[in-house]
């Protein structure tokens, strides 16, 4: 009778409710937020993302490009799936002109080697009134502690330069016709955040990073911005 209860329409709807209300402003809850059958261009589609998204959002029409096939351990559910090389990334992108309701970044563009022309090809693929997600690590991250699954901005060998400008990123969207919905520069969900004060002791004992590991430091910066123009 329990397991039938945990297997349940009910029980599903209410973990992801309770989920949405502890962590709101994050990719998966963004995801959540969309409307069916939207166009979806996800930049830097790796650890699963196209079957997280269309697990999500299963009506939408999903677009994945990467420079490899990196993490895809689970089905890979993407309509279409674009792998090219870190030199034409921005290029590539570039060709999609205004043909996306949604463009996601989720931690991307921090490994890019033309940071700046990748930006603007993702805001160049958003539609009018389309919406625009981006994640990355802060500028503080530099600072923090060295710990297994990346703490400290250099833990990660292919994170390049130092990390993306925030301001910057903010202006840059705002030139080509976006009004930004959020910005947040140190991303600390509350519960997430107290669970990561509990569990810093054993983070910083075993030299890991644990699920509240990031919102404990505000490792994550995030946009979203919609375009008007």
């Amino acid at each position: 009778m329990i397991t039938d209860f945990l297997q349940s329409d009910f029980f599903r709807r209410f973990k992801k409710q309770v989920r949405l209300k502890i962590k709101p402003h994050d990719k998966i809850s963004f995801l959540h937020s969309l409307p069916p059958y939207a166009q979806i261009l996800d930049v830097g589609c790796g650890n699963n993302s196209p079957y997280i998204t269309k697990t999500i959002q299963p009506s939408c029409i999903y677009t994945g490009i990467d420079i490899g096939d990196y993490n895809q351990s689970k089905v890979n559910l993407a309509d279409y799936y674009l792998v090219t090389d870190a030199d034409g990334f921005a290029a590539k992108i570039a060709e999609f002109k205004a043909c996306f309701d949604v463009v996601i970044s989720s931690h991307n563009l921090e490994h890019c080697n033309h940071r700046e022309q990748t930006l603007n090809a993702m805001l160049g693929a958003v539609k009018p009134g389309g919406l625009f997600y981006l994640s990355f690590p802060c500028e503080q991250s530099v600072t923090f502690p060295k710990r297994l699954g990346t703490l400290n901005y250099y833990d990660d060998a292919t994170h390049k330069d130092l990390p993306p400008d925030f301001e910057g990123i903010l202006k840059s969207i705002q030139a080509q016709g976006f009004e930004v919905q959020r910005a947040i520069k140190n991303y600390k969900p509350v519960v997430f955040w107290l669970l990561g004060l509990l569990l810093e002791t054993k983070s910083r004992r075993n030299n890991q990073v644990y699920v509240s590991t990031w919102a404990f430091y505000g490792f994550e910066s995030i946009i979203t911005a919609k375009k008007i123009t």
